[in-house]
């Protein structure tokens, strides 16, 4: 297993070689990225500082898709299924019943309002 310093130094590297093939300056990546140009250097370096920085710069390049197996949510299963429906027939607000004149006094045609 790789030491995480070993870990951003590659995925620097990693970055630095995407923006050279795509042609793009270090200030171009920054001004796009909306970092400053500093920032673009470190990370590129490996001293990877500010998560969003990283994402800004991955967007950009466009391998913000590297995340893809992050965001999938996974199956559920049939257990979890049925708590999950469970649950939110608990949640369902319950509405009043509605009122029928019960009172055989009650007249509307009679009402002077």
């Amino acid at each position: 297993m790789l030491a995480d310093c070993e870990i951003c130094r590659r995925i620097g590297k990693k970055i630095k070689n995407l923006r050279l093939r795509q042609n793009i300056t270090q200030m171009s990546l920054a001004e796009q990225s909306q970092i400053s140009v500093s920032s673009v250097k470190k990370i590129e370096n490996g001293e990877i500082g500010s998560f969003d920085s990283l994402m800004r710069v991955l967007r950009i390049l466009g391998e913000l898709d590297i995340f893809s197996p992050l965001l999938k949510e996974e199956d559920m299963s049939p257990n979890e299924y049925l708590e999950f429906v469970e649950a939110n027939k608990k949640k369902q607000r319950k509405r009043a019943k509605s009122t029928s004149n019960t009172n055989p006094s009650f007249n509307q045609e009679e009402s002077e309002w």
